[in-house]
C-alpha cells in the first residue's frame, strides 16, 4: 500500500469504500469527530434546500447504500449502532406481524426550527431500510411519519417487513 503525502490524499486505488473503512481516521489534530452543524448543513442546506423534490430521490440512493454497508445482523445491532454513531436515540415503540415503529429520540435535527408539514430525516430512515433489506435477504420499507422540524415530539419511522 503507497503512503500518503501529508497533504496531497494519495491515489484510491479502491473501487468501492466499506463502511470499516469509514472507521479508519487519521487525523492528528483535529480528531474523529466533525459538528453537528456540519452535519445539519449538508442534509438540509446541501441536500434538503439545493437539490430537486428536497433531495429525496438522492437521500434514498444514499441512504440505502450505507445502511447495505453496516456492519449489523440484527434490529438491535442497528439501533445500538444508530446510537453509537449519534444519528439518535431509537427505540421500538410498536411491533405487529410484519411491521414496526421506530422513534428516534435525540434526532441531529432536535431544536431546529419548527416547519410544519416537513419531514427531513428520510435519509436516517433510508439507512434503516438499506441495512434491514439487507439483513433480511427482503425488500423492507421505511417511511418517516413524525420529525421533531413538523412538530412531533421525536422522529418515528414506519418500518414493513
Amino acid at each position: 500500500m503507497k503512503k500518503r503525502g501529508a497533504c496531497m490524499g494519495g491515489v484510491n486505488t479502491l473501487q468501492e469504500f466499506s463502511f470499516d473503512d469509514m472507521k479508519k481516521i487519521s487525523r492528528t489534530a483535529l480528531g474523529n469527530t466533525v459538528p453537528i452543524e456540519l452535519y445539519r448543513a449538508i442534509r438540509l442546506i446541501g441536500m434538503y434546500q439545493g437539490l430537486p423534490m428536497k433531495g429525496r430521490g438522492t437521500t434514498l440512493t444514499v441512504g440505502r447504500k450505507i445502511g447495505e454497508s453496516l456492519p449489523v445482523q440484527s434490529v438491535q445491532e442497528l439501533l445500538d449502532l444508530f446510537r453509537e454513531l449519534k444519528v439518535g436515540d431509537p427505540q421500538i415503540v410498536l411491533e405487529e406481524n410484519n411491521k414496526l415503529h421506530i422513534a428516534v429520540n435525540d434526532c441531529f435535527c432536535v431544536g431546529l426550527p419548527e416547519i410544519e408539514g416537513n419531514l427531513v430525516c428520510d435519509l436516517e430512515g433510508a439507512i434503516m431500510e438499506g441495512a434491514l433489506s439487507k439483513m433480511m435477504d427482503k425488500r423492507v420499507s421505511v417511511r418517516e411519519i413524525k420529525c421533531n422540524v413538523n412538530g412531533d415530539d421525536c422522529c418515528e419511522y414506519e418500518v414493513r417487513l
